[in-house]
């Protein structure tokens, strides 16, 4: 209604002014002194000039009045579905009188231009594809469609590549879990070590092999393995393009549960990796296995400078949706993007999976035939019977076309005459014979295909950004460009459906504890890199950086990578065996313990006073952490205060970016205690029995709380970085106690016996405020 009243004043005062302009001008003809000299005879050139200027107030007039009109419609269409103000109910109160609520007032707020750019760019053309409609739109109802059961029936002409050629990328692939069936450490031993190891001599062998990969968890480790002659050929693998780090994260994180904070982390742990070790920047994005996809990852990608994105499981009937419209490559936008700041290039894999019966074409029956791991003798075999066979002389020429349909039924699905064809599945390539099968067969087929100019198409080997430059170039645009005529999308692609109604959702909130644990090993690793930068740079101004453990950077950085490990999409989801979730568990404790003598370190350097004074002492620390956990499965338990007649410290940290209001938490072992603030002040507590359940009390623990406090989110500078504050026992015989906080002075830490202080991180920081004055 304001609003309403606003735009009416507006428009009123807008008309006003017109009016009054138009009056001051006729009023000044109207008294012209020229015009009685000239006895009220104008020249015909004043008078033209005249109403040319009549004509041009009126013309303002009307557009005014329609620029009110326009604005009152918009009113209205804000003000139809809104909600009307609550009404003003009475109620009856206890003494007896009716009340009339106070109008409730609205709430307002600044938006500064520096958050929220987005918001004030200008209007730019709205996505073609908004997945909220399409979800809406979609009736979902499976139509069987043939040999591509979750789609239809694909036809083409032999003609439509006359023009120009199908260029097709066949691109290998393994794609290795940091943990599912097997732990981490077992995959890696049994698989994964043997596919790279595999991966550096097969390339080697022919310059026109390709490969990719994912998993810089995976490859960082077997790196430390080997001798410095392979990790030179990797290089030049790297170099020359043969091998390509797609996406270049620590893993390939899930999308649904992972917080922005561990996707980044884990990206840019990744990121430095392959540039300290490799010398390279990932260029394009691969999410082949993560059960939905959410429009944060194009974002990250894009600011980490990555052009293109392949994604994969999407819900069946929105691929046939987007097949059916060639909409599977496009821009992914943010929704609040008003333009293409954040678009980054997207190709959606059309099919049911990743692997290579569902990658050729749109039969898998025929596909599977081409995946030479499946070779009779073999291990595997193909689900519908008819397995692969040998490429020969002989028959090379029926294999050869029988492929060649499959690739140009799939072409047809897509803008441009650019084909990706994924080869691989997961833990691929860890035998040398799955390696000779597939690059000797196909190698065998490309040669072929590419000898029959009548066929119109170029196959080989390729990377994914092979395929994204070739696309690029085809469309004449710069990489990361949009391709003339391919649409923009906005939205994300939750909740996924493999088929009919098999909805991957339970993810969302399986093995909660492990969710939560994933989240405060996130919060003690934030606050442990925020203290141990402040107190190693201090070290260093102060030249006593020989005293500092600078060696706890090792902690943060395997502390980043089983945070990131966790990330993993069958990690952080739950969805792994109950041996590999413990074994998960057990380095997320490992790193949180880690995390926690790294936070006491550096808190212990910036609380004291003589910084000379500091001596790292891994057995005995100075400070003891707010709770503990006993094992991975556990409970944090927290620490309780034992009093007696020498002072308790308790060190406070807030490692968020804004103050911080909050009732302080503590247990201590004994009701009569006394707390005193920084500058030895007593402060208001409120003492109560701590409860372990809604009828026990645990005896000789209670709980004293104090507050509410502000905690500010900068350290402050020398001498106490950090608040705190002082507690002391109350006996009869100390009245009042003779501990004096001894807080605020510049020799404060020296002789405290260690364990004295309690450094409370967060748990001592209640979320509610609630305190009552005793």
């Amino acid at each position: 209604m304001k609003l309403k009243k606003q735009v009416t004043v507006c428009g009123a005062a807008i008309f006003c002014v017109a009016v009054f302009s138009l009056y001051l001008m006729l009023d000044r003809v109207q008294h012209d002194p020229t015009r009685h000299q000239n006895g009220g005879n104008f020249p015909r050139s004043q008078i033209s000039v005249l109403q040319n200027r009549i004509e041009q107030l009126e013309q303002l007039l009307e557009e005014n009045h329609e620029i009110i009109s326009h604005i009152k419609d918009s009113v209205l269409e804000l003000t139809a579905n809104a909600e009307g103000p609550p009404a003003m109910v009475p109620y009856y109160t206890a003494n007896g009188s009716w009340v009339v609520p106070p109008e409730p007032r609205p709430s307002f707020f600044s938006v500064s231009p520096q958050d929220c750019q987005f918001a004030l760019g200008g209007r730019g053309q709205k996505p073609e594809l908004q997945m909220l409609t399409i979800s809406e739109e979609l009736p979902f109802d499976n139509v069987d469609g043939g040999v591509w059961k979750q789609g239809f029936d694909i036809s083409y002409s032999p003609h439509d590549w006359d023009a120009e050629d199908l260029q097709v990328f066949v691109v290998p692939h393994s794609h290795n879990d940091p943990g599912w069936i097997k732990t981490f450490d077992k995959y890696y031993t049994e698989q994964t070590q043997h596919i790279l190891n595999s991966m550096v001599s097969k390339l080697q062998e022919d310059p026109r092999r390709r490969f990719l990969w994912a998993e810089v968890s995976f490859f960082a480790k077997w790196w430390d393995n080997i001798n410095a002659q392979k990790k030179a050929a990797v290089r030049r693998l790297v170099g020359n393009g043969q091998l390509e780090i797609v996406t270049g994260g620590w893993v390939m994180p899930d999308e649904a549960n992972s917080h922005y904070f561990a996707l980044i982390d884990q990206l840019i742990e990744g990121h430095q990796w392959l540039e300290k070790n490799l010398g390279a920047t990932p260029r394009s994005g691969w999410a082949v296995d993560p059960f939905g996809h959410s429009p944060t990852i194009p974002y990250l990608l894009r600011r980490a400078n990555l052009t293109s994105m392949l994604i994969q499981r999407v819900h069946y009937a929105i691929k046939k949706h987007f097949a059916s419209t060639h909409s599977l490559e496009f821009m992914w936008r943010q929704n609040w993007d008003s333009d293409s700041s954040t678009d980054l290039f997207c190709h959606m894999m059309p099919f049911y999976s990743y692997d290579v019966p569902h990658t050729c074409g749109p039969d898998p029956k025929i596909c599977c035939q081409f995946d030479f791991k499946r070779l009779p003798g073999g291990r595997i075999n193909c689900p519908w019977k008819v397995p692969p066979r040998a490429i020969t002389e002989a028959n090379v020429a029926e294999r050869a076309a029988l492929l060649l349909d499959q690739y140009r039924k799939k072409s047809r699905l897509f803008r441009s005459n650019v084909l990706l064809v994924p080869l691989g599945d997961d833990f691929r390539y860890d035998k040398p014979q799955e390696w000779d099968a597939q690059f000797f067969n196909y190698q065998r087929l490309f040669d072929f295909l590419n000898s029959k100019p009548d066929l119109h198409v170029q196959a080989q080997f390729g990377t994914l950004s092979d395929y994204f430059d070739a696309l690029y170039k085809r469309t004449g645009v710069e990489p990361g460009a949009r391709p003339p005529g391919f649409p923009v999308l906005s939205g994300d692609f939750f909740s996924y459906a493999d088929r009919e109604d098999h909805y991957w959702t339970g993810y969302y909130t399986s093995r909660p504890f492990y969710k939560s644990l994933d989240r405060v090993l996130e919060a003690h690793l934030r606050g442990a890199e925020i203290l141990y930068s402040l107190a190693v740079a201090h070290a260093r101004r102060s030249g006593l950086a020989s005293q500092y453990p600078l060696s706890n950077f090792a902690l943060l950085t395997e502390a980043r990578r089983t945070l990131g490990l966790f990330q993993h999409h069958d990690a952080i989801t739950g969805t792994a065996k109950e041996a590999v979730v413990a074994d998960y568990g057990v380095r997320l404790l490992r790193s949180l313990v880690s995390l926690k003598q790294v936070i006491i370190n550096a808190a212990h350097y910036l609380v004291l006073g003589d910084k000379e004074a500091y001596h790292f002492d891994p057995e005995a620390p100075f400070l003891q952490m707010d709770d503990t956990r006993l094992n991975h499965d556990a409970l944090p338990e927290r620490t309780v205060i034992q009093l007696d007649s020498s002072p308790r410290y308790v060190v406070l940290f807030n490692p968020l970016e804004q103050e911080r209001f909050s009732v302080v938490s503590l247990l201590v072992s004994s009701p009569r205690v006394r707390v005193l603030s920084e500058e030895g002040q007593p402060l208001a507590v409120q003492i109560s029995a701590h409860w372990s359940s809604a009828t026990d009390v645990v005896p000789d623990v209670y709980q004293v709380r104090w507050g509410p406090g502000r905690w500010a989110p900068t350290l402050r500078a020398h001498p106490r970085p950090l608040p705190g504050a002082s507690l002391c026992l109350v006996t009869p015989a100390s009245r009042p106690p003779a501990c004096a906080p001894g807080w605020g002075q510049p020799s404060w830490g020296e002789g405290l016996p260690r364990g004295q202080a309690l450094l409370a991180f967060g748990s001592v920081l209640e979320r509610q405020v609630k305190f009552d004055k005793l």
